[in-house]
């Protein structure tokens, strides 16, 4: 199970900004988040709902092409299209 957990570097540490207990040696992922993205709000949960929105619009902008559905190699025939 991946767990997210708000936290921030301090000039020495990284700290967590809300108490969780880690285990000895547990594997952590770190995503560092230039601050030219990050969204000033006072609701922690809206500003990652923003910053997901804009690399979502990053990964499919207008300039992501279409692709056929000759392409398929398998056919789901449960979809039902659009």
């Amino acid at each position: 199970m991946l767990i997210t957990l708000p936290a921030h570097f301090d000039g020495k540490k990284i700290c967590l900004d809300e108490p969780f207990n880690l285990l000895p040696n547990t594997k952590l992922i770190v995503t560092i988040i230039p601050e030219e993205n990050i969204i000033k709000t006072d609701n922690h949960h809206e500003g990652w709902l923003n910053l997901s929105e804009q690399r979502l619009v990053d990964a499919y902008g207008a300039n992501e092409p279409e692709y056929s559905s000759n392409l398929l190699k398998e056919v789901n025939p449960d979809f039902e299209g659009r």
